[in-house]
């Protein structure tokens, strides 16, 4: 999905976490969290429109929450006008918002990838076709292993077109999905060791047992062939 084509607000659904948000608009989880003003937390609101490009210099974002969810908004009415004081008053600390990753933080993967399923590869990556990742071939049923250690931060079957998926966080800066499952196995939240089952294979698009396996530095997809062993 080129840039020029994707929208660049979103509103939250019910069930919608900010990791889910992220990797389907191929976006870093901190970007978006940091480009809306929210917390370390992760929480989102039903109804909370978000923005998916970066604010103008100086620009505070904070997100917007309709009126009937019952947040209750931070913002206070404007003050009354008053009178400018003669001696000059120390400027306000700035409202505290999430913090961004430094520019300069090298980028920190696993030491060592593994595959998540032993099989033929049936399409290699090629975003510019729409893959994303690449295909792995298999049995029905088969074990599907995470790619290293990890936390699983998404698990669930509302993201089109990858049917049941599993998403798995390495560090800060990479993500490992795995899609077309037949069953999964683990849990949001949940800590993972590299080669621990975390789902069965399903079928893929075209009714063929295969799993979707990607992997994602700072949101975006990357080749995982030269990754894996």
């Amino acid at each position: 999905m080129r840039w020029e084509e994707r929208d660049l607000s979103y509103t939250v659904k019910p069930g919608d976490t900010l990791y889910r948000v992220a990797f389907q608009h191929q976006l870093d989880h901190r970007d978006l969290a940091w480009w809306n003003g929210i917390g370390r937390d992760g929480t989102l609101q039903p109804g909370q429109i978000l923005r998916l490009d970066p604010p103008l210099p100086g620009e505070l974002r904070r997100p917007h929450v309709p009126s009937n969810s019952g947040v209750v908004s931070s913002r206070r009415p404007p003050a009354e006008p008053v009178a400018r004081p003669s001696t000059p008053r120390p400027a306000a600390p700035a409202q505290p918002r999430a913090t961004p990753r430094p520019a300069s933080a090298p980028v920190v993967g696993p030491k060592r990838w593994q595959w998540p399923v032993r099989g033929p590869l049936l399409a290699r990556f090629a975003p510019a076709q729409g893959r994303k990742g690449i295909d792995i071939g298999g049995k029905a049923g088969e074990t599907i292993a995470a790619a290293a250690d990890g936390k699983v931060v998404y698990a669930g079957g509302a993201l089109k077109g990858y049917g049941e998926l599993v998403i798995i966080k390495h560090g800060e800066d990479y993500l490992t999905a795995y899609g077309h499952n037949a069953k999964l196995l683990v849990q949001e939240g949940q800590q993972i060791k590299a080669g621990q089952a975390i789902a069965t294979m399903g079928l893929g698009p075209q009714n063929r047992p295969l799993v979707h396996f990607e992997i994602r530095r700072l949101g975006q997809p990357v080749d995982p062939e030269p990754l894996l062993p």
